[in-house]
């Protein structure tokens, strides 16, 4: 079984500064959480409605604002010319590979897998972008989802994605017997320390819940085609399943027998099976603000396989040459929690390309063009809050997620190889 491991790095790549076309909306103000002196308030002025300005975020992220984790030496989407072409990593150029891993071990495998149909480059019949397209125009798929690293701290953006359900590709193999995975690549050069892979089960590939979003192969991305940067032409999106699942420059799935998780990243001491985390997160904070104005913080929250129900913020006030405590239980034992509002739906006229009506799109109502869950499934939204009568003073601020079973971030998985999840501090000074 080709189980090969790849150390690979993260390259990030900034982003724009760029204001969402998001309604603002309009909250009342809450007062600082306990433990904080009552004080540091200054009565009547937390009582106050405040408008918050715009959400500081675009909805979907520009693809060219994503941030980027890439591997290789050289990157694939650095590529250029014809070393692009060679790299199958044009439209024109593109194929897909679909054949079976030959290999068994007993005497837990002792049949190879097979299947009626290999598509492969040596025969002519491997899969290219156009047939691929046609496919999607009875069988294609839109939905929105945020893009998510195991062990990196922050979203990496969010998109609208198109393309062919997995299952809708694989029916091409024809008959199946003795496949219980797929495992699938991404272009990786000619070096074999550079392969990287990512494997779903045949339950996985083939079987949706209704209305439910399904590994698929992506070829559009915010109504463009998808770009090498953002793993183009084609690419693996897997909607429930943090990014090492959603492998970029697509080229080869091989079929197996094999009942192992054969990820690269299952040999790097990660949970390979790792689904999105309910987790919030806070926007950087000014380190000195005037004591004078209101605090407003805004952030993302992401909710995942188990939902959101709210996102909540704690507050202290701390000396000024404290040492921050990352661990929030640590940090605050008896911290009172309070809720922060989110941001509404945008208008999804004004955000959706041209040719895309929300009641396309998988998760949202086909009668009333809306999601039917807010924040979405998988997706990101947007919390903020704005804070009265704060004196002068050095704080903290803290903000978690809270999800549909009510289990509050960093639970239920605050091992960090099974995706990090930890409670983020910011801390400012106001004068």
């Amino acid at each position: 079984m080709h189980k090969p491991s790849s150390p690979g790095d993260a390259e990030a790549i900034s982003r724009r500064a760029f204001v969402s076309n998001s309604a603002a909306w309009t909250m009342t103000s809450l007062a600082a959480a306990q433990p904080i002196q009552a004080d540091i308030l200054s009565g009547a002025a937390t009582n106050q409605a405040t408008a918050l300005p715009a959400c500081p975020h675009p909805f979907l992220t520009p693809a060219e604002s994503f941030n980027t984790v890439a591997r290789g030496n050289p990157k694939p989407h650095t590529l250029t010319g014809k070393a692009l072409v060679e790299a199958r990593m044009t439209p024109e150029t593109w194929r897909l590979e679909m054949t079976t891993d030959p290999q068994v071990e007993p005497p837990y495998v002792t049949q190879p897998a097979r299947i009626q149909a290999p598509h492969t480059l040596k025969d002519g019949t491997a899969l290219d972008l156009e047939t691929l397209r046609e496919l999607g125009k009875s069988h294609g798929v839109k939905f929105i989802k945020a893009t998510q690293g195991l062990n990196i701290p922050e979203p990496l953006g969010q998109g609208l994605w198109e393309g062919v359900p997995l299952r809708e590709v694989l029916k091409l193999c024809g008959k199946m017997k003795d496949v219980r995975r797929i495992y699938y690549r991404g272009f990786h050069n000619e070096d074999p320390e550079q392969i990287f892979q990512s494997s779903l089960s045949y339950t996985q590939a083939m079987e949706t819940p209704p209305g439910g979003f399904p590994p698929m192969l992506a070829y559009r991305l915010n109504g463009q085609p998808i770009t090498p940067l953002r793993g183009g032409p084609v690419r693996m999106i897997v909607p429930w399943a943090h990014g090492f699942k959603s492998i970029k420059w697509l080229q080869q799935f091989f079929l197996t027998n094999d009942y192992r998780a054969n990820d690269t990243y299952a040999l790097q001491n990660n949970d390979p099976e790792s689904h999105l985390k309910t987790s919030a997160y806070v926007d950087p904070v000014p380190e000195r603000m005037s004591a004078s104005q209101p605090v407003t913080l805004t952030g993302k929250v992401i909710s995942g396989l188990s939902g959101l129900k709210r996102v909540e913020y704690s507050l202290r006030r701390v000396a000024k040459d404290a040492q921050p405590q990352e661990d929030a239980e640590r940090a605050q034992p008896e911290a009172v929690w309070k809720p922060c509002r989110i941001y509404p739906p945008p208008d999804w006229e004004q955000i959706l390309p041209p040719d895309v009506r929300p009641h396309q799109l998988l998760g949202f109502d086909a009668r009333t063009g809306q999601p039917r869950e807010w924040p979405m499934r998988f997706g990101t939204g947007y919390w903020g809050i704005t804070l009265h009568g704060l004196q002068a003073g050095v704080y903290e601020v803290r903000v978690r997620a809270v999800d549909g079973n009510g289990f509050a971030q960093p639970e239920p998985r605050p091992l960090r190889k099974s995706g990090g999840n930890a409670v983020e501090m910011q801390r400012f000074q106001l004068s």
